[in-house]
């Protein structure tokens, strides 16, 4: 370029024109990218669209799959209807040609049905009469079952009444036996489902047979064991207690009474006795409830038929004893752990001076302090039950009642407390023979005419005399549970327990079979404190009822049978007539000889 020429406007220009082009370019890029996504776009509408075709065409080709398998149907189907439809056809010939006969037959059928109809109403009318007289036979039979019915009913109860009358004046023991419910626990281990299956531990081998009579079922032969009342496993506490609840009125009547429940561990007697375990209060209130047992519904019973009574005459003392490895341990006291022996009183009756006895007004009063003594009474767990009571329960309920004024034991006033009286009369016996009586009959040794010394006499003042008491005594017993140790998987101390609760119960039993034997001269009472304790009951002091409680598996067998013999060896005891309680002034004048009572006299102690 030649010299001094201006090249700047040149150079400008052409920088505008590439920026022109740049931007021109940049433009047709912009443009293009912006063709390129919307042919993207279209791509992806094409693709989308060629795979609903497909989809569509898949369909349709399904649809037209269908459409051909549905017209081979139709086909198959119409074929089918076609030979249908001709044995149809076939058919209706058949019936047309029936239906031609039909009439022929319908009048036949009609002619023969009438003359049975007639032969059948000459016969109707001949029976008429006969059917008439059977009915009033019939009605005259059902009168007379209902009537025999009803005399049999009267004379069972009759009988029933008989058969305790007879009991009491022989003073058998009374027995009752309650068979349980088969239990889970029953089944030993094996399989719950297999509960009560033929063949397992925990199948049934006790059978309620009726309200007297019971079986056990063994390998060799059936034993059928009979007792005054049988309870069967569907029967409820008010059932067990209905058969209790008439000697409750025999205590205010002046007789003892005891209750005992015994069997091995597990067969329910705490839950015949107390009620269920699944309440620690034992449905504690003021009403009934369906799972008391007996001891609950007796100091219901008792307080029921107090206030029936004239108001104050009966007081009600409770105690609540165990006998825990032969030792009587008093559940009232601060200290239960303390000794307490059976001491025998001046008048021969058996008591236990240290016991607590505590005064009660009612139900709620005397399940709190049983209550109060089953929190130290002792119980564990074994492997034949949760809650194995390891001793001995004897709640004691005592009814102190007002006896008739005129048992009443004067105070003879001495000197020292009336000096008036004794300063004022001198008293003159008049001589009279020894043994001498009075037209009246009175003795003539007993009487005085007083000569008087002094102006002033003063009239002798009546002594004060001395309430007279009649004291009896209801005992409700809840034997812990003989058991089996191979069985109930004790050791330790719970097997020492095991060991005395088993010498306690075979001690009961030889008090029983030596009371049965009544050749033996000595009854080994004192063989264990649970016999000395319950002698008075035991030995005719008072009318006994043994409850026994048996489990139904095969597994406890042999505690059943063993349960089962000793119910029946205690039926065979006859102590004589229960005594009936006299307050301490009073005796009874005649009946039979009584061991310690002398000939012809038996003495009756408050």
């Amino acid at each position: 370029m030649p010299l001094g020429i201006d090249r700047s406007d040149f150079l400008v220009e052409k920088n505008k024109k590439l920026e022109r082009d740049l931007r021109a370019k940049n433009e047709r890029i912009i443009s293009l990218e912006t063709e390129n996504a919307m042919l993207y776009l279209k791509l992806a509408q094409l693709r989308s669209n060629l795979q609903s075709s497909r989809e569509e065409v898949s369909g349709l080709q399904l649809s037209y799959d269908g459409e051909t398998k549905f017209r081979q149907n139709v086909i198959e189907s119409a074929l089918k209807f076609k030979q249908e439809l001709e044995q149809i056809k076939r058919k209706l010939s058949a019936l047309q040609r029936v239906a031609v006969d039909l009439p022929v037959q319908i009048q036949s059928d009609i002619k023969h049905a009438n003359s049975v109809i007639q032969r059948h109403r000459h016969l109707f009318a001949s029976q008429t009469s006969s059917l008439s007289t059977m009915q009033d036979q019939v009605g005259h039979l059902q009168e007379a079952l209902q009537d025999v019915t009803d005399r049999h009913a009267k004379e069972k109860k009759r009988r029933q009444e008989l058969h305790n009358l007879l009991m009491e004046l022989r003073g058998n023991i009374r027995v009752h036996c309650r068979v349980r419910p088969l239990m889970d626990f029953d089944s030993g281990g094996e399989d719950s489902k297999m509960l009560g299956s033929s063949g397992t531990k925990s199948e049934v081998v006790v059978h309620y047979m009726d309200d007297e009579n019971v079986c056990v079922r063994t390998t060799k032969h059936n034993k059928v064991f009979e007792y005054e009342r049988v309870y069967a496993p569907a029967e409820d506490q008010e059932s067990v207690f209905d058969e209790v609840q008439p000697m409750i009125t025999s205590l205010l009547d002046g007789y003892n009474i005891c209750i005992m429940a015994y069997g091995q561990t597990g067969s329910g007697k705490t839950h015949t006795m107390l009620g269920s375990h699944k309440n620690e209060d034992y449905h504690l209130r003021a009403e009934p409830h369906k799972d008391e047992g007996v001891i609950p519904r007796a100091a219901r019973e008792l307080f029921r038929l107090i206030e029936e009574k004239p108001v104050g005459t009966h007081t009600v003392e409770v105690s609540v004893v165990e006998i825990y490895n032969n030792d009587i341990r008093d559940l009232l006291s601060g200290d239960p752990n303390a000794k307490h022996d059976v001491i025998t009183g001046a008048d021969g009756a058996l008591h236990i001076p240290t016991l607590t006895s505590k005064k009660v007004n009612k139900i709620q009063d005397v399940m709190s302090f049983v209550q109060y003594g089953l929190r130290t009474r002792r119980e564990s767990a074994t492997m034949v039950h949760e809650h194995s009571s390891r001793s001995h329960l004897i709640v004691t309920l005592t009814v102190i009642s007002q006896a008739p004024s005129f048992f009443a034991k004067p105070q003879t006033p001495t000197p020292d407390q009336n000096p008036g009286q004794f300063a004022s009369l001198n008293w003159k016996i008049q001589s009279a023979p020894p043994g001498g009586r009075d037209r009246r009959g009175r003795s003539l040794s007993l009487m005085s005419t007083p000569s008087f010394s002094g102006t002033q006499i003063e009239q002798p003042q009546q002594p004060p005399s001395t309430p007279a008491v009649i004291k009896t005594k209801l005992q409700l017993v809840d034997l812990a549970g003989s058991e089996c140790v191979g069985m109930s998987g004790v050791t330790g101390a719970a097997l020492r327990e095991a060991s005395y609760i088993n010498k306690s119960l075979s001690a009961l039993a030889d008090v029983l079979g030596a009371l049965a034997e009544q050749s033996r001269s000595h009854v080994p009472y004192r063989n264990s404190r649970l016999t000395h304790f319950l002698q008075d009951s035991i030995g005719g002091d008072a009318k006994l009822l043994v409850l026994l409680c048996v489990a139904p598996a095969q597994r406890y067998i042999t505690e059943t049978s063993q349960c089962l013999g000793f119910g029946q060896r205690a039926r065979q005891v006859q102590r004589g007539p229960t005594k009936r309680r006299l307050p301490s002034s009073a005796e009874k004048v005649g009946g039979s000889d009584r061991p310690g009572t002398g000939p012809g006299r038996v003495s009756y102690r408050s």
